[in-house]
C-alpha cells in the first residue's frame, strides 16, 4: 500500500449562532524574523523556539460565512501569486461542497497579495468568483492605485502590493462596493482597523448571544505579538497605527471575550484571548466535530 502523500482538506466549520464559519486554508508561506519591526529579535526567535516553532511559518486563512440563504468570503489568499505552499482556496472551497460562482460577496480584509490575489487566475485573468460582490473599506483603493504612493516603495513592493493587487481588483470594477462602516453583509458589521494599511477592516459576526470577531492581519507571527504587542512588521503601511489598532483590537476581545479567528492564525484560528499582565496570551478553541 502507497504511503499518503497528502493532507486531508483545510476545511473547519464553527456555528456562531444561526450563521455558520468555515475556515478555508489557503496554506502557509514561510519565513525569516526579519520582516518584524520593533521588537528583539533574539527574544522573538527564543519565543518561536520555545512554542517549538524555530521558524516563521504562517498561516493564511479565509473564511466563509454562512448567513441569511447567502455566502460570503472573507479574503481570498494568495491565488497562483505566492509560494507554492499556499494557493488552496480553490481546492479546499471544492472540498469543502462550495462552487466558487455561488459565492455572492467577497470582503475583503485589505488588498495584501495574500488576500487578495486569489480574485482572479493571473495567468489568464478569470475571475474566480464571477458572481461575486467585491466588499472593502473605501480607503483601500485609492492607496493601492496611487501611483505616487506605488512610486517611493521599493521594487519588490511595488509588485507584490501596489501592482497585485490592481491586477487583481481591476476585474470586478462593475461589482465592486465600498465602505465606511456598519453592516455589509447579513450578521457581519465591519470594524474598521486601520495601520496595517489604510483599509485594513476586522468583520464582527453576531447570531444571537454569540460572536465572531475575524480580526485580519491583527498578527501576523500570534506568538511574539501577543507576547509584544508593540511588535509590526515591516510591511505595515503606518506601523505606529498598526500597533494602536493592535492593542485596540486586543484590549476589546480580551475584555469582551469574544471569540477570535484570523487570518494568520494557526489553522483552523478559532481562539479566545486573554490579557496577561501588560501582555497576553492566545488560546486556541478545543476542536469540535457536530456542529
Amino acid at each position: 500500500m502507497n504511503q499518503p502523500a497528502a493532507q486531508i482538506p483545510g476545511v473547519y466549520h464553527r456555528k456562531i449562532g444561526d450563521i455558520v464559519v468555515t475556515t478555508i486554508s489557503d496554506g502557509y508561506l514561510d519565513g525569516t524574523l526579519d520582516v518584524m519591526r520593533n521588537v528583539d529579535l533574539d527574544k522573538a526567535k527564543q519565543i518561536l523556539t520555545d512554542a517549538f516553532r524555530p521558524a516563521r511559518r504562517t498561516s493564511v486563512n479565509t473564511f466563509l460565512i454562512h448567513s441569511k440563504g447567502r455566502t460570503a468570503l472573507v479574503d481570498t489568499g494568495s491565488g497562483n501569486y505566492m509560494a507554492p505552499t499556499a494557493g488552496f482556496v480553490q481546492r479546499n472551497l471544492v472540498a469543502s461542497g462550495i462552487d466558487p460562482k455561488s459565492i455572492d460577496t467577497v470582503l475583503l480584509t485589505h488588498m495584501h497579495p495574500d488576500h487578495s490575489a486569489g480574485l482572479t487566475d493571473m495567468t489568464n485573468g478569470q475571475l474566480l468568483f464571477p458572481n461575486a460582490e467585491l466588499v472593502m473599506h473605501e480607503n483601500e483603493l485609492p492607496h493601492w492605485f496611487d501611483d505616487g504612493a506605488m512610486a517611493k516603495a521599493d521594487e519588490r513592493s511595488a509588485k507584490l502590493f501596489f501592482q497585485a493587487g490592481r491586477e487583481q481588483v481591476a476585474p470586478y470594477k462593475k461589482q465592486t462596493r465600498l465602505f465606511r462602516e456598519g453592516e455589509v453583509f447579513p450578521g457581519v458589521t465591519a470594524v474598521p482597523s486601520h495601520g496595517h494599511t489604510p483599509g485594513h477592516t476586522a468583520y464582527l459576526i453576531a447570531s444571537g448571544n454569540d460572536q465572531l470577531m475575524i480580526w485580519g492581519d491583527t498578527v501576523h507571527v500570534p506568538e511574539v505579538q501577543t507576547a509584544f504587542p508593540e511588535a509590526g512588521m515591516a510591511f505595515d503601511t503606518d506601523l505606529a497605527a498598526a500597533a494602536a489598532a493592535r492593542k485596540r483590537m486586543f484590549d476589546r476581545v480580551s475584555a469582551d471575550g469574544i471569540l477570535i479567528a484570523g487570518m494568520h492564525l494557526h489553522f483552523p484560528a478559532f481562539s479566545r484571548l486573554a490579557r496577561r499582565g501588560d501582555a497576553y496570551a492566545l488560546y486556541p478553541e478545543a476542536w469540535v466535530h457536530a456542529l
